[in-house]
Protein backbone atom coordinates (compact mmCIF):
# COMPACT_ATOMS: atom_id res chain seq x y z
CA UNK A 1 0.00 0.00 0.00
CA UNK A 2 1.24 3.24 -0.88
CA UNK A 3 2.21 5.49 1.89
CA UNK A 4 1.83 8.54 0.28
CA UNK A 5 -0.85 10.80 -0.65
CA UNK A 6 -3.11 10.83 -4.10
CA UNK A 7 -2.84 14.26 -4.43
CA UNK A 8 0.44 15.48 -3.31
CA UNK A 9 8.01 16.29 -6.98
CA UNK A 10 24.30 22.71 -11.73
CA UNK A 11 26.59 19.77 -11.65
CA UNK A 12 29.66 22.07 -11.13
CA UNK A 13 27.90 23.74 -8.21
CA UNK A 14 26.90 19.93 -6.92
CA UNK A 15 30.25 18.77 -7.26
CA UNK A 16 32.15 21.71 -5.01
CA UNK A 17 29.74 21.30 -2.40
CA UNK A 18 30.22 17.62 -2.74
CA UNK A 19 33.74 18.24 -2.23
CA UNK A 20 33.69 20.20 0.55
CA UNK A 21 31.75 17.79 2.25
CA UNK A 22 33.47 14.42 1.77
CA UNK A 23 36.20 15.28 4.30
CA UNK A 24 33.82 16.89 6.97
CA UNK A 25 32.30 13.47 8.72
CA UNK A 26 33.41 10.35 10.44
CA UNK A 27 32.05 7.10 9.38
CA UNK A 28 30.12 4.95 12.06
CA UNK A 29 30.68 1.62 12.09
CA UNK A 30 28.15 -0.73 9.84
CA UNK A 31 27.33 -4.51 10.31
CA UNK A 32 26.90 -6.24 6.95
CA UNK A 33 23.11 -7.86 6.79
CA UNK A 34 23.02 -11.19 6.28
CA UNK A 35 26.91 -12.08 6.71
CA UNK A 36 30.03 -10.85 8.42
CA UNK A 37 32.37 -8.17 7.47
CA UNK A 38 34.69 -5.88 8.63
CA UNK A 39 33.68 -2.86 10.18
CA UNK A 40 33.69 0.59 8.43
CA UNK A 41 37.01 2.63 8.56
CA UNK A 42 36.98 6.40 9.54
CA UNK A 43 36.69 8.75 6.99
CA UNK A 44 39.87 10.61 5.71
CA UNK A 45 40.32 13.16 3.63
CA UNK A 46 39.42 13.09 -0.15
CA UNK A 47 42.55 11.94 -2.06
CA UNK A 48 43.88 9.07 0.50
CA UNK A 49 44.50 5.76 -1.10
CA UNK A 50 45.86 3.70 1.91
CA UNK A 51 43.73 0.42 2.02
CA UNK A 52 40.84 0.89 3.26
CA UNK A 53 41.07 4.86 2.93
CA UNK A 54 40.18 4.93 -0.85
CA UNK A 55 37.33 7.17 -2.92
CA UNK A 56 34.75 8.05 -2.10
CA UNK A 57 31.58 5.16 -2.54
CA UNK A 58 29.39 7.55 -3.31
CA UNK A 59 29.86 9.08 -6.84
CA UNK A 60 29.44 13.08 -7.57
CA UNK A 61 26.23 14.43 -7.57
CA UNK A 62 24.19 11.19 -7.12
CA UNK A 63 23.13 11.93 -3.00
CA UNK A 64 19.01 12.79 -3.21
CA UNK A 65 16.78 12.39 -0.41
CA UNK A 66 12.77 11.43 0.00
CA UNK A 67 11.32 14.36 0.49
CA UNK A 68 8.79 12.33 2.25
CA UNK A 69 11.11 12.31 5.07
CA UNK A 70 10.41 15.84 5.56
CA UNK A 71 6.92 15.74 5.48
CA UNK A 72 6.82 17.86 8.45
CA UNK A 73 8.62 20.88 7.13
CA UNK A 74 7.75 21.01 3.91
CA UNK A 75 3.85 21.10 4.84
CA UNK A 76 4.69 24.15 7.48
CA UNK A 77 7.84 26.14 6.03
CA UNK A 78 7.59 25.28 2.61
CA UNK A 79 9.22 23.72 0.06
CA UNK A 80 12.19 27.31 0.07
CA UNK A 81 13.52 26.79 3.61
CA UNK A 82 14.04 22.62 2.92
CA UNK A 83 15.57 23.14 0.13
CA UNK A 84 17.96 25.63 1.80
CA UNK A 85 18.72 23.27 4.45
CA UNK A 86 19.05 20.45 1.93
CA UNK A 87 21.94 22.66 -0.08
CA UNK A 88 23.59 23.40 3.28
CA UNK A 89 23.70 19.65 3.81
CA UNK A 90 25.15 18.72 0.63
CA UNK A 91 22.32 16.85 -1.46
CA UNK A 92 22.25 17.13 -4.84
CA UNK A 93 18.86 15.65 -5.76
CA UNK A 94 15.28 15.47 -4.89
CA UNK A 95 12.77 13.07 -5.33
CA UNK A 96 9.12 13.82 -4.70
CA UNK A 97 6.02 12.74 -2.67
CA UNK A 98 3.74 15.12 -3.67
CA UNK A 99 4.09 19.11 -5.37
CA UNK A 100 2.02 21.22 -2.15
CA UNK A 101 3.42 22.67 1.13
CA UNK A 102 0.06 22.64 3.11
CA UNK A 103 -0.28 25.77 5.62
CA UNK A 104 2.50 27.46 3.73
CA UNK A 105 0.60 28.49 0.43
CA UNK A 106 0.49 27.46 -2.77
CA UNK A 107 3.11 26.78 -5.51
CA UNK A 108 3.47 26.31 -9.02
CA UNK A 109 4.96 23.47 -10.63
CA UNK A 110 7.57 26.17 -12.37
CA UNK A 111 8.22 27.42 -9.51
CA UNK A 112 8.78 24.26 -7.47
CA UNK A 113 10.97 23.51 -10.14
CA UNK A 114 12.94 26.73 -10.47
CA UNK A 115 13.28 26.62 -6.50
CA UNK A 116 14.93 23.69 -6.49
CA UNK A 117 17.72 24.04 -9.12
CA UNK A 118 18.05 27.89 -7.76
CA UNK A 119 19.15 25.91 -4.77
CA UNK A 120 21.60 23.13 -6.90
CA UNK A 121 18.88 20.45 -6.23
CA UNK A 122 18.00 18.57 -9.11
CA UNK A 123 14.42 16.76 -8.73
CA UNK A 124 15.26 13.37 -9.98
CA UNK A 125 11.92 11.40 -9.39
CA UNK A 126 8.57 12.04 -8.02
CA UNK A 127 5.92 9.16 -6.09
CA UNK A 128 2.37 9.02 -7.66
CA UNK A 129 -0.27 6.44 -6.30
CA UNK A 130 -0.57 3.08 -8.73
CA UNK A 131 -4.40 3.25 -8.61
CA UNK A 132 -7.32 4.47 -6.41
CA UNK A 133 -11.34 3.43 -6.55
CA UNK A 134 -12.12 6.99 -7.03
CA UNK A 135 -12.18 7.34 -10.99
CA UNK A 136 -10.74 10.92 -10.66
CA UNK A 137 -7.87 10.05 -8.32
CA UNK A 138 -4.68 11.67 -9.09
CA UNK A 139 -3.03 8.19 -10.25
CA UNK A 140 -1.47 6.47 -13.18
CA UNK A 141 -4.27 4.38 -13.42
CA UNK A 142 -7.01 7.61 -13.29
CA UNK A 143 -5.09 9.72 -14.55
CA UNK A 144 -1.74 9.03 -16.62
CA UNK A 145 -1.58 11.76 -18.75
CA UNK A 146 -1.76 14.62 -16.27
CA UNK A 147 0.85 12.35 -13.82
CA UNK A 148 3.02 12.79 -17.17
CA UNK A 149 2.45 16.18 -17.99
CA UNK A 150 3.29 17.42 -14.40
CA UNK A 151 6.21 15.30 -14.29
CA UNK A 152 7.45 16.56 -17.53
CA UNK A 153 6.44 20.07 -16.14
CA UNK A 154 9.33 19.41 -13.43
CA UNK A 155 12.21 18.01 -15.98
CA UNK A 156 11.69 14.60 -14.02
CA UNK A 157 13.91 11.78 -15.77
CA UNK A 158 11.66 9.54 -13.64
CA UNK A 159 8.40 9.10 -12.66
CA UNK A 160 6.92 6.69 -10.31
CA UNK A 161 5.03 4.31 -7.69
CA UNK A 162 5.44 3.20 -4.27
CA UNK A 163 2.44 0.91 -4.65
CA UNK A 164 2.86 -2.85 -4.66
CA UNK A 165 1.13 -4.27 -7.84
CA UNK A 166 -1.44 -6.27 -5.49
CA UNK A 167 -4.27 -4.49 -7.21
CA UNK A 168 -5.94 -7.59 -9.00
CA UNK A 169 -4.38 -9.93 -5.88
CA UNK A 170 -1.88 -11.98 -5.15
CA UNK A 171 -1.61 -14.93 -7.56
CA UNK A 172 0.49 -15.13 -10.62
CA UNK A 173 -2.05 -14.39 -13.19
CA UNK A 174 -2.97 -10.72 -10.78
CA UNK A 175 0.53 -9.91 -10.76
CA UNK A 176 1.37 -10.21 -14.29
CA UNK A 177 -1.88 -8.24 -15.18
CA UNK A 178 -0.11 -5.45 -12.87
CA UNK A 179 2.89 -6.12 -14.86
CA UNK A 180 1.24 -5.56 -18.20
CA UNK A 181 0.08 -1.84 -16.90
CA UNK A 182 3.08 -0.86 -15.81
CA UNK A 183 4.56 -1.78 -19.06
CA UNK A 184 1.77 0.83 -20.79
CA UNK A 185 2.84 3.68 -18.13
CA UNK A 186 6.26 2.81 -18.95
CA UNK A 187 5.73 3.16 -22.52
CA UNK A 188 4.33 6.43 -21.88
CA UNK A 189 6.92 7.72 -19.60
CA UNK A 190 9.56 6.64 -22.61
CA UNK A 191 7.64 8.56 -25.17
CA UNK A 192 8.36 11.62 -23.01
CA UNK A 193 12.14 10.78 -22.40
CA UNK A 194 11.64 9.76 -18.62
CA UNK A 195 11.32 5.97 -17.39
CA UNK A 196 8.78 4.74 -14.99
CA UNK A 197 9.79 2.75 -12.31
CA UNK A 198 8.60 1.15 -9.24
CA UNK A 199 9.40 1.07 -5.43
CA UNK A 200 9.02 -1.79 -3.20
CA UNK A 201 8.22 -2.58 0.40
CA UNK A 202 8.51 -6.25 2.06
CA UNK A 203 5.63 -7.37 0.85
CA UNK A 204 6.76 -7.59 -3.12
CA UNK A 205 9.03 -10.59 -2.13
CA UNK A 206 6.62 -12.67 -0.47
CA UNK A 207 5.08 -15.46 -2.64
CA UNK A 208 2.30 -16.19 -5.01
CA UNK A 209 -1.32 -17.45 -3.15
CA UNK A 210 -1.66 -19.68 -6.13
CA UNK A 211 1.99 -20.86 -6.45
CA UNK A 212 3.92 -20.99 -3.23
CA UNK A 213 6.83 -21.50 -5.30
CA UNK A 214 6.90 -18.63 -6.91
CA UNK A 215 8.41 -14.63 -5.33
CA UNK A 216 5.57 -12.02 -6.60
CA UNK A 217 8.76 -9.95 -7.12
CA UNK A 218 10.12 -11.90 -9.46
CA UNK A 219 6.90 -12.24 -11.23
CA UNK A 220 7.00 -8.41 -11.61
CA UNK A 221 10.73 -8.77 -13.41
CA UNK A 222 9.78 -11.20 -15.41
CA UNK A 223 6.69 -9.89 -16.89
CA UNK A 224 7.47 -5.93 -17.87
CA UNK A 225 9.68 -4.83 -20.44
CA UNK A 226 13.40 -4.16 -18.89
CA UNK A 227 13.52 -1.04 -21.54
CA UNK A 228 10.20 0.23 -20.19
CA UNK A 229 9.63 -0.52 -16.50
CA UNK A 230 12.22 0.24 -13.53
CA UNK A 231 13.12 -0.76 -10.52
CA UNK A 232 13.79 1.87 -7.05
CA UNK A 233 14.72 -0.90 -4.53
CA UNK A 234 14.21 0.66 -1.02
CA UNK A 235 17.13 -1.52 0.82
CA UNK A 236 15.56 -1.47 4.09
CA UNK A 237 12.38 -2.98 3.06
CA UNK A 238 14.16 -5.49 0.42
CA UNK A 239 16.06 -7.08 3.79
CA UNK A 240 13.06 -6.46 5.62
CA UNK A 241 11.47 -8.82 2.64
CA UNK A 242 14.71 -11.21 3.22
CA UNK A 243 13.38 -11.61 6.99
CA UNK A 244 10.13 -12.23 6.23
CA UNK A 245 10.42 -14.45 3.28
CA UNK A 246 13.48 -16.56 3.53
CA UNK A 247 10.96 -19.64 3.58
CA UNK A 248 8.21 -20.50 1.09
CA UNK A 249 4.70 -21.04 3.02
CA UNK A 250 5.02 -24.58 3.40
CA UNK A 251 8.48 -24.02 6.02
CA UNK A 252 10.75 -24.87 3.03
CA UNK A 253 13.82 -22.28 2.47
CA UNK A 254 14.03 -19.57 -0.15
CA UNK A 255 16.84 -17.40 0.76
CA UNK A 256 17.95 -14.15 -0.88
CA UNK A 257 20.23 -11.71 -1.18
CA UNK A 258 18.99 -8.35 -2.38
CA UNK A 259 21.88 -6.80 -3.74
CA UNK A 260 22.06 -10.02 -6.32
CA UNK A 261 18.80 -9.17 -8.09
CA UNK A 262 20.35 -5.57 -7.99
CA UNK A 263 23.50 -6.59 -9.86
CA UNK A 264 22.34 -9.49 -12.18
CA UNK A 265 20.77 -6.29 -13.83
CA UNK A 266 21.97 -2.94 -13.09
CA UNK A 267 20.44 -0.54 -15.67
CA UNK A 268 16.77 -1.80 -14.00
CA UNK A 269 17.64 0.18 -10.73
CA UNK A 270 18.33 3.54 -11.62
CA UNK A 271 17.09 4.78 -8.33
CA UNK A 272 17.53 3.62 -4.64
CA UNK A 273 16.13 4.37 -1.36
CA UNK A 274 19.17 4.33 1.34
CA UNK A 275 17.03 3.38 4.60
CA UNK A 276 18.71 2.09 7.49
CA UNK A 277 17.62 -0.35 10.36
CA UNK A 278 18.45 -2.28 13.18
CA UNK A 279 18.36 -5.66 13.36
CA UNK A 280 15.37 -6.46 16.02
CA UNK A 281 14.22 -10.12 15.42
CA UNK A 282 11.37 -8.94 17.47
CA UNK A 283 9.92 -6.75 14.84
CA UNK A 284 7.82 -8.35 13.02
CA UNK A 285 9.55 -6.48 10.09
CA UNK A 286 13.20 -7.95 11.18
CA UNK A 287 14.56 -4.53 11.77
CA UNK A 288 14.17 -1.63 13.48
CA UNK A 289 14.06 1.96 11.39
CA UNK A 290 16.87 4.36 12.66
CA UNK A 291 18.99 7.30 10.91
CA UNK A 292 21.29 6.09 8.17
CA UNK A 293 24.46 4.90 9.50
CA UNK A 294 22.74 4.40 12.85
CA UNK A 295 21.54 0.65 11.83
CA UNK A 296 23.33 -2.30 10.43
CA UNK A 297 22.55 -2.41 7.15
CA UNK A 298 26.68 -2.15 5.78
CA UNK A 299 25.96 0.68 2.89
CA UNK A 300 30.20 0.78 2.35
CA UNK A 301 29.59 -2.70 0.98
CA UNK A 302 26.08 -2.31 -1.08
CA UNK A 303 26.70 1.06 -2.54
CA UNK A 304 30.67 0.26 -3.35
CA UNK A 305 28.91 -2.95 -5.11
CA UNK A 306 27.39 -1.30 -7.29
CA UNK A 307 29.32 1.82 -8.60
CA UNK A 308 32.12 -1.24 -9.33
CA UNK A 309 30.53 -2.16 -11.79
CA UNK A 310 31.91 -1.12 -15.46
CA UNK A 311 29.88 1.96 -16.59
CA UNK A 312 27.92 2.19 -14.32
CA UNK A 313 29.25 4.21 -11.44
CA UNK A 314 27.67 7.37 -12.83
CA UNK A 315 24.49 5.37 -13.77
CA UNK A 316 22.61 5.59 -9.73
CA UNK A 317 20.95 7.65 -7.58
CA UNK A 318 20.42 7.33 -4.10
CA UNK A 319 17.93 8.60 -1.74
CA UNK A 320 17.94 8.80 1.98
CA UNK A 321 14.79 8.40 3.51
CA UNK A 322 13.77 7.63 6.51
CA UNK A 323 9.55 6.94 6.79
CA UNK A 324 9.71 8.88 10.02
CA UNK A 325 12.21 10.18 11.55
CA UNK A 326 12.48 11.43 15.06
CA UNK A 327 13.72 15.18 13.93
CA UNK A 328 13.85 15.27 9.76
CA UNK A 329 16.34 17.96 9.59
CA UNK A 330 18.84 16.32 11.98
CA UNK A 331 17.80 13.07 9.84
CA UNK A 332 18.33 14.96 6.83
CA UNK A 333 22.08 16.33 7.67
CA UNK A 334 23.50 13.33 9.57
CA UNK A 335 22.30 10.68 6.61
CA UNK A 336 24.25 12.85 4.30
CA UNK A 337 27.38 13.25 6.68
CA UNK A 338 27.01 9.20 6.96
CA UNK A 339 27.04 8.79 3.43
CA UNK A 340 29.85 11.33 2.25
CA UNK A 341 32.19 9.65 4.62
CA UNK A 342 32.02 6.08 3.33
CA UNK A 343 35.27 5.01 1.24
CA UNK A 344 36.37 2.72 -0.55
CA UNK A 345 38.20 -0.54 0.47
CA UNK A 346 41.21 -0.55 -1.39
Amino acid sequence: MSRFSQTDPELTHRLTRRGMLGVAAGATAAALLGAAAAPVSAATPAGTTAAGRGRPVLPPGRLGIQLYSLRDKVSTLGFAPVFAELEKYGYDEVEFAGYTQGSAGPITLAQLKRLARNHGLNPIGSHVGYYSNDPGAYTFAQNLTKVLDDAQALGLKHIGTASGPFRYGSTVDAWKRAAEEFNTYGAAAKARGMKFYQHNHSEEFSFATDNPKVRLYDVLLAETDPDLVFLEMDIFWAYSGQFRFSKRPDGSAAPFEPLDYVLKQPHRYPLFHVKDGVNDSANQYGYRMVDVGDGDIDYQRFISAVTRLRGQRFAHHWQAEHDNPTESFTFARRSSEHLHSLREKC
